[in-house]
């Protein structure tokens, strides 16, 4: 794919990322960008992340071997209308990362006559970070990347998005648009909801409780991390998806009707049951392999309350030039240990300082 034209729309964390991917296996394409903020622009092009920005979708179509929208849902939808209204290379695929696929392909359709190929897609790997500066050419890594072609769509151009996109080292997995809706919805968007939800809950018990966000500060947040993506992405996703999400909510209070029956009945079995069976099915679930929520590679060091400790761990980690990207100290109170909470990029890095530690004789461990 020598000389060959990629332009990606919307530098951020997963523009920014495919880019480098690309560049990374495509040494001799160009790719140029486009984004709404122009300070993401020219740090995308002072990180080498893309070769030249341009200040219009229009210029930037132009010529174009491989065109990648990697806006928000919403905004998607913009960008797909004007498209049919530009000059685009006949040969040219075009694809998104939207986390949500039926109501982008059908927009999609907008480009019929145009002699070009739209491929929906949707890398289903993240980060807690955002902005063009997180982004790293192995951010999709061994996770699924979904690919929802329309009825009818060449062969060769899918395997010829799949050989663009390889360099993410992703797994390629092709479905139905509204088969990936109703995935996505039950183990990603639907999630979100329930975590927002519950932040809105304890927010309202506050009022009358001042001292519940002090409590709420150890597992409530851990457990509700998700709650902290993008309000303007998830605002999309929910319209987008709106009646998998109704049928889920639909679904989620009959769950929660039959939780109040025990609990109102006392059904101490039933109760036990219930937990016992939600345990079983969750511990089952893989561990590496990555899904729709971004993981958190966390490791749990307990260390003693000795002044200089802190700089001790995170001093042997970086002799191995392991990255941390996050720690906290969850616990230390005078003469017991405390415990810090390191997170890392990836399972193999939080492998990596897990060993180290080890060797240098430090109680650490990952908590599933």
């Amino acid at each position: 794919m020598n000389n060959r034209k990629v332009f990606v729309i919307g530098l951020g964390l997963i523009g920014g990322s495919i880019a480098l991917a690309i560049k990374k296996e495509h040494k001799n394409c160009m790719i140029y960008g486009f984004d709404i903020k122009e300070d993401q622009l020219k740090m995308a092009k002072s990180l080498g992340v893309i070769d030249e920005f341009v200040d219009q979708v229009e210029k930037g179509v132009e010529d174009a071997d491989l065109i990648i929208l990697a806006a928000p849902v919403k905004k998607t939808e913009e960008v797909l209308i004007n498209l049919a209204s530009y000059n685009l290379k006949a040969s040219a695929i075009i694809t998104d990362v939207g986390s949500t696929k039926e109501k982008i392909v059908e927009k999609a359709q907008v480009l019929q006559g145009k002699g070009v190929t739209f491929i929906g897609g949707h890398p289903m790997a993240g980060s807690h970070k955002t902005g063009v500066e997180a982004a790293k050419a192995h951010l999709f890594e061994n996770a699924f990347y979904i690919l929802t072609p329309s009825e009818g769509t060449n062969m060769t151009k899918i395997i010829q998005l799949q050989n663009w996109l390889k360099g993410t080292k992703a797994k390629f997995i092709e479905m139905s648009p509204s088969q990936h809706d109703q995935i996505a919805g039950v183990i990603s968007h639907f999630p979100h909801l329930i975590a927002a939800s519950l932040v809105h809950q304890v927010a309202k018990i506050e009022k009358e409780q001042p001292l519940l966000s002090n409590f709420a500060a150890g597992g409530f947040r851990d457990i509700t991390r998700i709650a902290s993506a993008s309000p303007v992405m998830w605002r999309d996703i929910l319209i987008h998806n709106k009646e998998i999400l109704l049928s889920l909510l639909s679904e989620w209070q009959k769950e929660m009707d039959y939780v109040k029956g025990l609990i109102e009945k006392a059904e101490d079995q039933s109760i036990l049951q219930y937990f016992h069976s939600a345990k079983m099915f969750r511990d089952e679930l893989p561990i590496k392999q990555k899904g729709a929520i971004p993981s958190f590679y966390d490791l749990y060091v307990d260390v003693p309350d000795h002044p200089g400790v802190i700089s001790d761990v995170t001093g042997i980690l970086s002799k191995e030039n392991i990255s941390i990207t996050n720690i906290r100290i969850l616990e230390t109170r005078e003469d017991i240990m405390g415990v810090l909470r390191l997170s890392f990029r990836s399972d193999q890095d939080r492998d990596r300082a897990l060993t180290c530690l080890a060797e240098n004789l430090y109680e650490a461990y990952i908590s599933s």
